[in-house]
């Protein structure tokens, strides 16, 4: 299996448990690797046969600015499950960092994977 990933996609959205969290816009970056044969779309050289990554970053960055999550683990979900069934990518992993979440740590989040990633 081939991989198309996407790196430090930088999106504002609300997340968060705490109050200030629920009025203020925070910055999560994304990092993801998806699943995808190419071989088809390098034969014909044709965008029809790829996983057109623009199309697939302006989908999350809409979903993601337009959400409100409590929890990373629930919006970590959600990106990959609109990855899998909206862009037919059998396999997704994905890195969400919440920056400075954490008083000390420049990094926090969550690293999911999701589907069979097949050799």
């Amino acid at each position: 299996m081939d991989i198309i990933f996407l790196g430090g996609l930088k999106i504002e959205t609300i997340i968060g448990i705490y109050d200030w969290e629920r009025e203020t816009k925070q910055t999560i970056v994304l990092d993801i690797e998806m699943g995808f044969d190419i071989e088809k779309a390098a034969e014909t050289d044709d965008i029809q046969y790829a996983l057109d990554y623009k199309t697939v970053s302006k989908r999350i960055i809409d979903f993601v600015e337009n959400s409100q999550f409590l929890l990373v683990e629930k919006l970590a979900v959600e990106i990959v499950e609109i990855i899998q069934n909206e862009f037919n990518v059998p396999w997704v992993k994905l890195m969400l960092n919440k920056k400075g979440a954490i008083s000390g740590a420049s990094d926090v989040g969550i690293i999911i994977e999701r589907g069979e990633r097949k050799r």
